[in-house]
């Protein structure tokens, strides 16, 4: 069992938030999480749920893109009506093969947009949940301005505001924290400042902590730092963790932290590479700390017609028929896209021990 003190939330606060989301409950204070006194909630962009309700989920996927830069991106760059449009059959075709749960993990800055989400949501029937933090990678194309010249602290402190009030005054909170980090060994100055303002959130608020990282020494680097902070490894999700080895995949594991392989194609090299991924996990006993998805979607803003949208299918439709041929059972099936998921991305606050 991984280490790691549970925050919950108190009664009284949940009533609060789902008050501020339109239920019975007279009082609208802002939410927060982080007391051990109450039942446990998933924030999604239409309200908080039971972790239960949730369901079949796919982790790490994305509605929509748009590349240009935090100086330059901005809702007045794609319209709406046009993206459900185009993203809707898609969120469908997904719900029919049991889909219940899609994590949208396009950050602030790079194309985040939680009205177009609660839109899709309530359309589709699915639950969908956003994010707060900033995306560090391609050499911090995407970090606003403000950014370079805040402490983590004040980084801490937006983060944590958009967690209490909803973010951008649509009143829609964030499921999750979403950084990233370059492929390089060493972390720069800027990726540990987003990485110690997302241990600080996580530490304000239960906000699990995913990060866009690749390679493992990276990955490793990260979860020291969160350390550092008393952030423990179990609320870390090492994205894009099949571009490191796997004996790092185990070693992270083994630590706490939440392995993300999410690159799940319909082809069928990718298909045996995710099923050798996933039995050596199981082998070692950790199946239990692996997510998986597709990193799919991108209406990609600026191309014509959002460009080419790639479904969300691969996984019911081909690596969950090859698990069974391989041997993995229901039960393997359920822990992987039901239980994991719910874990991970439950409210709850981990610190070390």
């Amino acid at each position: 069992m991984v280490s790691g003190m549970t925050g919950r939330i108190p009664r009284m606060m949940l009533c609060a938030a789902v008050a501020f989301w339109g239920s019975n409950c007279a009082s609208k204070k802002p939410w927060i999480g982080g007391n051990r006194n109450a039942d446990p909630v998933v924030m999604t962009v239409t309200g908080p749920i039971p972790p239960a309700q949730m369901g079949f989920t796919l982790e790490h996927e994305h509605v929509l893109v748009d590349f240009i830069g935090a100086d330059s991106t901005g809702y007045h760059r794609w319209d709406r009506t046009g993206v459900v449009k185009k993203v809707l059959p898609y969120l469908l075709e997904i719900k029919q093969q049991g889909v219940q749960t899609l994590i949208e993990c396009t950050p602030a800055y790079l194309g985040r947009d939680p009205v177009l989400l609660k839109i899709l949501s309530e359309k589709s029937g699915l639950y969908l949940l956003t994010n707060t933090g900033y995306y560090g990678a391609r050499d911090n194309l995407y970090v606003p301005k403000h950014a370079f010249g805040e402490t983590a602290e004040q980084l801490a402190n937006r983060w944590t505001a958009e967690w209490e009030h909803g973010i951008e005054r649509t009143g829609i909170r964030p499921g999750f924290i979403k950084i990233s980090v370059d492929r390089n060994d060493t972390l720069s100055p800027m990726h540990q400042k987003i990485i110690r303002a997302a241990a600080k959130t996580h530490l304000r608020t239960g906000l699990t902590i995913a990060s866009h990282t690749g390679p493992e020494l990276p990955a490793l680097a990260q979860i020291s730092l969160l350390k550092e902070e008393g952030v423990d490894p179990s609320a870390f999700v090492w994205v894009h963790a099949l571009r490191g080895s796997m004996a790092s995949r185990l070693k992270a594991a083994k630590l706490g932290a939440w392995i993300s392989c999410d690159n799940v194609k319909a082809d069928s090299a990718n298909i045996r590479q995710v099923l050798e991924m996933l039995s050596t996990m199981k082998e070692a006993g950790l199946l239990n700390r692996v997510l998986i998805s597709h990193d799919a979607g991108w209406y990609r803003v600026g191309e014509p017609g959002g460009g080419t949208f790639n479904g969300f299918t691969p996984v019911p439709t081909a690596l969950i028929p090859a698990m069974k041929q391989r041997g993995f059972t229901d039960s393997d099936v359920r822990q992987v896209f039901k239980t994991n998921p719910r874990e991970a991305f439950t409210i709850n606050i981990r610190r070390t021990k």
